[in-house]
C-alpha cells in the first residue's frame, strides 16, 4: 500500500521522498528509488491521480514556439533585430515579420525601432539548435512605449496572469496601469508613478506567495485597503487581453 508523505503545494528539496510504495508513478520533476519516489529538484508537490510531480520554483525560460515575449532589441542587422529574450538565447525578428508596411531594401532600420527598445512578439519557430524568429504581426503585437520592465521568475507567470487573466486584471483595475506579461518572465507596466509602483509590489507578492493557497483574496486586499482603497471586482470571465488590447501604438509602427 502506497502512502503520499508530502501534500500538494508542499515544497520538496531534491532527494527528499514524496510518496512510498508502487501504487503511485514518479512524473515530472521526480525519480523512483527502491520503494520510494524522491524529488529530483527544488519544487511544489502536485499530485493528479496516481501521478506524483514536482511544479519548479526556479528555472530560466526555454523558448518555445507560439509562446508571447517580451524583448529587448540588442543589434540591429542588415536584415532585421536581433532581440534579447530573458535567457541564455536571443531570438531574431526579420524586417518581414516587424511591420505590414513597406520597408525599402537597404532602409536605416533603427529609425523604427532601435537598441534599448522594447516590443511584445511570438515565437514563430524555434530550430533544434535554438534558433528563435518572432514576429510582430497578430493582435496586440508591437513595439513598446515608456513604462517600466519587471523580471519575475517564468513559472510563476501563469499565477501572475490568474484564472482567464483574473489576476492581472484586478491589478489593472486597481492602480489604472496598462499591463502586458511574456511568458519568457518579463512584464511591461505603464501608468503614473505611484500605480505603476503598486503594480510592481502586488506582482512581487504574487511571485513570493504563489504557493499558499488564499492568493486571490489576499492580493485583492492588499490593492483594496493597503494601497489604492478602491473596491476591486474579480472578473474571471474576462480571457488575459493583456496581448491583444491595443494600448499603445509604437514609433513607425502605426497598425
Amino acid at each position: 500500500m502506497g502512502e503520499i508523505l508530502l501534500e500538494n503545494k508542499n515544497i520538496a528539496v531534491p532527494g527528499e521522498i514524496i510518496a512510498t510504495g508502487m501504487d503511485y508513478l514518479p512524473g515530472q520533476g521526480t525519480y523512483r528509488e527502491g520503494e520510494n519516489i524522491r524529488a529530483g529538484k527544488l519544487g511544489l508537490v502536485n499530485t493528479e491521480g496516481r501521478a506524483v510531480k514536482l511544479i519548479s520554483l526556479s528555472g530560466k525560460y526555454l523558448p518555445k514556439r507560439g509562446d508571447t515575449v517580451i524583448g529587448r532589441v540588442e543589434d540591429v542587422a542588415f536584415s532585421g533585430w536581433r532581440v534579447s529574450l530573458n535567457c541564455a538565447y536571443s531570438a531574431m525578428l526579420s524586417i518581414v515579420e516587424a511591420s505590414s508596411e513597406y520597408i525599402p531594401k537597404g532602409a536605416d532600420l533603427t529609425k523604427y525601432m532601435d537598441v534599448g527598445d522594447y516590443i511584445i512578439a511570438k515565437i514563430t519557430n524555434v530550430t533544434s539548435q535554438i534558433l528563435v524568429d518572432l514576429t510582430m504581426k497578430g493582435p496586440g503585437l508591437r513595439q513598446l512605449g515608456s513604462g517600466r520592465i519587471l523580471e519575475v521568475n517564468t513559472n510563476k507567470v501563469p499565477r501572475i496572469i490568474g484564472k482567464q487573466g483574473s489576476m492581472v486584471s484586478m491589478i489593472k483595475q486597481a492602480t489604472d496601469c496598462r499591463i502586458l506579461v511574456g511568458q519568457n518572465g518579463l512584464v511591461w507596466i505603464q501608468g503614473e508613478p505611484k500605480g505603476e509602483f503598486i503594480a510592481v509590489e502586488a506582482i512581487k507578492k504574487i511571485e513570493r506567495e504563489s504557493h499558499i493557497s488564499g492568493l486571490t483574496d489576499r492580493i485583492k486586499e492588499f490593492l483594496e485597503k493597503e494601497e489604492t482603497g478602491k473596491k476591486i471586482e474579480i472578473n474571471t470571465g474576462d480571457e488575459n487581453k493583456s496581448f491583444s488590447t491595443p494600448q499603445y501604438q509604437g514609433k513607425n509602427f502605426e497598425r
